[in-house]
């Protein structure tokens, strides 16, 4: 074993010995006259043949090798820790024998395949490696596998996340849990160990990944089996099958080689929720093919069509205004369906759960899974459709109107909606009816009856009209006191002055509060105070009536009448003033005129006597 351990010697040392040996056998079998014996002492080997002749016999009678080549080479020597491979190159090449440990006859005289990771090292020696060889061949099978989609075999060596470890000629290679088998594994220690075929599926040559596939060949024989069973069957034939998968839309069932699908809505007349509520895993059962198609492979299965329907099984006896009991099943806002027998329902609409008017949900009045009695109202059993009613069971309130709400009767209402124009109320369950927004009160202005009161809320009412062809009641709340506007006509009498506050301000003017919760109203003009200044929201000051109207309860206010009709007022009273001055004028004027004129006819007259006197004389 001595030559394991020698120093690996160079080309060009071997060469030199390999020139010198053919040149002394050429030199003993054929003398040459004229050889250069001096030249040969010197240590030149020229004469003969060229070294470069030379050298290409030595090269010309080795292996032509290149790195990173397979080839197969002998083993020549071994011991515990290497063994020495001959290839046919002009050195051996040493591996340890850690890359046999999968061979443990290994002799020597054995071929083995061998990677040349380097033709000559630093040392001159060839590196080797029987490992690399081996995985390198084995990434030409699996390229090969893969090209040729050729079955292999391969050791399943453990689990990892997601599937698989497996040893594919001495590559690990990746089963993932989805290419197992065509069914889903639940339990996937029960594969480790075995030996199984695979399919090539994908290599990854960058990371050197690769895919392998079990799914793919059963898929393969499937695929026969599939043509051979839909070749044979017809609709409405009944196979049995095994429960395969349950989803939340139905349950896939194998036939025998071939998948086919109950819908949810075929596992039962009746109503299912989930699929596992009828059926169970690895269940076996029979069930009828509804359709198939041949070309994308599909079957359509049916569970209940094994069994009659069950309307054609309902009591015949059964009809319209009969009372029937059964469970809530379905719930929506337009109302819920009541399940009488098993796959026969019921609509209870919602409008026929209340006499009431009022717009409410189903459910208000019942949830899934209530037992609930009912009325028949429609039944077709060609359609197999049936509608229900509860309300029914209860006498119609508006039958006696009349008799238990009288006009001018008083009661206890509770409001349900708003409108612009008023609140809509019900006195008791289907007997409503609506407070204008005018009969809410006497003397308040209400722009919206949330200003009023609040849904949900009881209000007392007086009943004002009966309209029972459209099942209505005209109320009032106001109706519950004495008018007070009868009573304010001899307060709030035209030209009257009253303190108010104004409380709002609008475009058009100001509401005022008066006396006694009674509302006025001020138009702008009428709001200048005395120093010329408008007045404002809150402020109290004193108004006069200037217009009242009982009938549409209405007060017009003004404030600057008030100093107004005060000026007017002194004004009148000067003018008053000097009209009688300008009178008692005119009144002494006649009287000095009559003065005068008496003294100057007396006059006259004495001056007529004295010349009558002097003519007499």
């Amino acid at each position: 074993m001595r030559r394991l351990c020698a120093p690996a010697r160079g080309r060009d040392y071997l060469l030199t010995i390999f020139i010198n040996f053919l040149m002394t056998e050429e030199v003993k079998n054929s003398p040459i006259e004229d050889f250069d014996w001096e030249a040969y002492e010197n240590g030149e080997t020229a004469g003969v043949k060229t070294r470069e002749e030379l050298t290409s016999v030595y090269d010309e009678s080795l292996n032509t090798v290149k790195d990173k080549d397979v080839i197969e080479g002998t083993i020549i020597a071994l011991n515990k820790r290497e063994a020495v491979v001959n290839i046919g190159y002009k050195s051996d090449g040493i591996i340890p024998m850690s890359e046999f440990r999968y061979n443990p006859d290994l002799k020597v005289g054995d071929k083995v395949e061998v990677f040349i990771e380097n033709q000559e090292d630093k040392k001159g020696q060839l590196i080797l490696s029987h490992k690399k060889a081996h995985a390198s061949r084995s990434w030409e099978r699996v390229n090969a596998a893969l090209a040729n989609d050729e079955v292999i075999k391969g050791f399943i060596k453990c689990r990892t996340k997601g599937g698989m470890i497996v040893d594919v000629f001495g590559i690990e290679a990746f089963l993932p849990g989805s290419q197992i088998d065509v069914k889903p594994i639940r339990d996937y220690d029960v594969f480790v160990g075995k030996t199984m075929e695979f399919k090539v599926v994908k290599i990854n040559e960058e990371y050197k990944n690769v895919v392998v596939s079990h799914k793919a060949l059963i898929e393969e024989e499937l695929e026969q089996q599939k043509k051979e069973i839909i070749s044979k069957l017809e609709k409405g034939q009944v196979l049995e099958g095994t429960v395969k998968n349950i989803t939340t839309y139905g349950v896939f069932i194998d036939l025998g080689g071939v998948d086919g699908l109950i819908h949810i809505t075929d596992l039962s007349w009746g109503r299912v929720q989930h699929p596992s509520e009828v059926v169970e895993l690895d269940q076996k059962l029979n069930v009828v093919i509804l359709d198939f198609d041949d070309e994308k492979k599909r079957i359509a299965l049916g569970l209940k069509q094994l069994h009659p329907h069950p309307w054609d099984a309902l009591d015949p006896n059964l009809k319209v205004g009969d009372r029937v009991k059964g469970k809530v099943v379905v719930m929506a806002d337009y109302g819920a369906f009541l399940e009488i027998a098993a796959g026969v329902e019921g609509l209870i609409h919602v409008s026929e759960m209340s006499w009431s008017q009022h717009l409410r949900s189903a459910q208000d009045f019942m949830k899934v899974g209530d037992e609930v009695e009912a009325v028949i109202l429609t039944l077709d059993r060609e359609d197999r459709k049936m509608s229900l009613g509860i309300k029914q069971l209860k006498n119609d309130p508006w039958e006696n109107i009349e008799t238990k709400y009288p006009i001018g009767s008083r009661h206890t209402a509770k409001v349900r909606n708003f409108t612009n124009f008023g609140v809509f109320v019900e006195i008791e369950e289907g007997v409503e009816g609506l407070i204008h927004i005018s009969d809410l009160s006497w003397t308040k202005k209400i722009k919206h009856p949330s200003e009023f009161t609040q849904i949900g809320a009881d209000i007392e009412v007086e009943v004002l009209a009966i309209d029972k062809d459209n099942r209505r009641l005209s109320l009032g709340h106001k109706q519950l006191e004495e008018n007070p506007w009868d009573v304010f006509e001899t307060i709030f009498t035209i030209g009257s002055v009253h303190e108010g506050t104004i409380v709002e301000m609008l475009e058009k003017g100001a509401v005022v509060a008066l006396p006694y919760g009674v509302e006025g109203f001020a138009t702008p003009k009428h709001l200048v105070k005395e120093d010329g200044s408008s007045a404002k929201v809150d402020e109290k000051l004193q108004f006069k009536v200037i217009e009242f109207n009982k009938d549409s309860k209405r007060i017009i206010l003004s404030h600057s009448r008030i100093f107004e009709d005060a000026t007017r007022a002194e004004k009148n009273a000067e003018r008053r003033k000097q009209r009688q001055s300008s009178n008692s004028r005119r009144e002494e004027t006649p009287a000095i005129a009559t003065a005068t004129e008496k003294t100057t006819f007396g006059d006259i007259e004495a001056l007529a006597a004295l010349k009558e006197k002097l003519s007499g004389k």
